[in-house]
């Protein structure tokens, strides 16, 4: 008989009552999977709308299913507690939110394709232009139309990605303002370092925004909404905040630096959840999967947490700690594409289906975003939006906060 049948199996199917789970007659859902709180992200959009002025509008930045939260349900959300408008990355995201019967104002990021622009009228999409062979593309639509389309120009004012150049303004401006079909919905730029404490460059930005703004009210251009802030300049550049934020990471109750300006009572909405699914005692001597990386010095007691890279966690060999029974367990041996194992000698309670937390609380203890891009050698955003699809969603509060039916029904349903 092996030693994990001598294991105590944990009393761990989910019967949480807050918990929204997909309806219809399909599989269980996986021992490993993505929690959203959407309860605190209505929270969070409240404690953010109460700290910007009234006159500042609030843009939600739902890109890449809103860092991995789900955009339509993140949407929702935010759009009820105080955004006003939203903002995507690809014309497949806006869809999305379109087929699903928003109707708020959605701004295109990014530069647009001259083959991407016909889609968008009837959408009711607008896209940032930064170069004039699209402006002019755009103006012609209209033109065609009959009819005026909006557009957010998009300044570069030192980012150095998308935009025209700020330096070159006595050109296009004037050749912007020739266009007789266009809305000047809105115009922005954005900033390269906005969260740290040396806001020397951030507030160059800033000038050079302004000198643009200048020399297109002359040129009789007068956009309705200008905009700068990301999260970082939301925080600590009140003076650039002009008529409207953008706000993405920081929605999560995540900072987008350690020394940005905190708000009280944000909390991270996202957690990263498994169970133990098997257990193996070790002997002095024996090694941990592939490659033999950890090799047992005494007897030691082996959890293995079925989620690994595939999924979207950093593929590291002895480094890093998950959270098991509110204590802090070390992981062994690499991380395989499905699963990883811990180190569970010292929580002698952790039994097959204990609770692990890879991202998040656990009784007094938290494991941070900026924990797991520590070990995966890059920065939060890419946490978030790297945990993957095959990680089911699991949405807490949602009947509190939009009713039920909302819901897709998914393959999933509730044990």
């Amino acid at each position: 008989m092996s030693t994990i049948e001598h294991e105590t199996v944990a009393s761990w199917i989910p019967r949480t009552e807050a918990a929204t789970w997909p309806r219809g007659g399909g599989l269980p859902i996986r021992p490993a999977w993505v929690e959203i709180d959407l309860e605190r992200l209505a929270e969070n959009f409240r404690i953010i709308r109460r700290d910007l002025p009234s006159p500042v509008r609030l843009l939600y930045v739902v890109k890449d299913e809103a860092y991995g939260q789900g955009a339509v349900r993140a949407a929702q959300v935010a759009l009820a507690n105080g955004a006003d408008h939203l903002a995507t990355y690809t014309l497949t995201e806006a869809f999305s939110l379109r087929d699903a019967g928003i109707t708020a104002p959605i701004l295109l990021l990014g530069e647009r394709t001259l083959e991407e622009l016909p889609w968008l009228p009837e959408r009711q999409l607008t896209p940032c232009i930064g170069s004039m062979v699209l402006a002019e593309a755009w103006d012609d639509l209209a033109d065609r139309l009959g009819r005026r389309l909006p557009v957010h120009l998009k300044v570069n004012t030192g980012m150095n990605r998308f935009g025209f150049s700020w330096r070159e303004a006595s050109r296009w401006i004037p050749a912007l303002a020739r266009l007789r079909h266009l809305e000047w919905a809105g115009v922005l730029s954005h900033f390269a370092q906005s969260d740290e404490s040396d806001k020397t460059f951030a507030n160059e930005q800033i000038a050079r925004f302004q000198v643009v703004l200048s020399s297109l009210n002359d040129a009789g251009i007068r956009p309705a909404i200008r905009h700068l802030c990301n999260s970082g300049g939301f925080l600590d550049l009140p003076g650039a905040h002009f008529d409207m934020v953008r706000i993405g990471l920081l929605a999560l109750g995540v900072y987008p630096s350690k020394v940005c300006r905190r708000l009280e009572g944000l909390k991270p909405v996202l957690t990263v959840k498994s169970r133990i699914s098997a257990i193996q005692r070790l002997e002095p001597g024996d090694t941990v999967g592939y490659g033999m990386r950890y090799c047992a010095e005494g007897r030691r007691r082996i959890g293995v947490v079925p989620l690994g890279y595939g999924d979207g966690f950093p593929r590291v060999r002895n480094e890093g700690v998950v959270l098991v029974g509110g204590l802090r367990a070390p992981l062994v041996g690499g991380v395989a594409m499905d699963a990883f194992m811990v180190d569970l000698t010292d929580i002698p309670s952790a039994n097959i289906g204990s609770e692990v937390v890879i991202q998040g609380y656990q009784g007094e203890q938290e494991i941070t975003v900026h924990d797991v891009a520590a070990l995966k050698k890059s920065v939060s955003y890419d946490v978030l939006v790297g945990w993957r699809s095959r990680l089911p969603r699991v949405y807490l509060g949602a009947e509190s906060v939009f009713p039920l039916e909302s819901f897709s029904a998914g393959s999933s349903s509730r044990p």
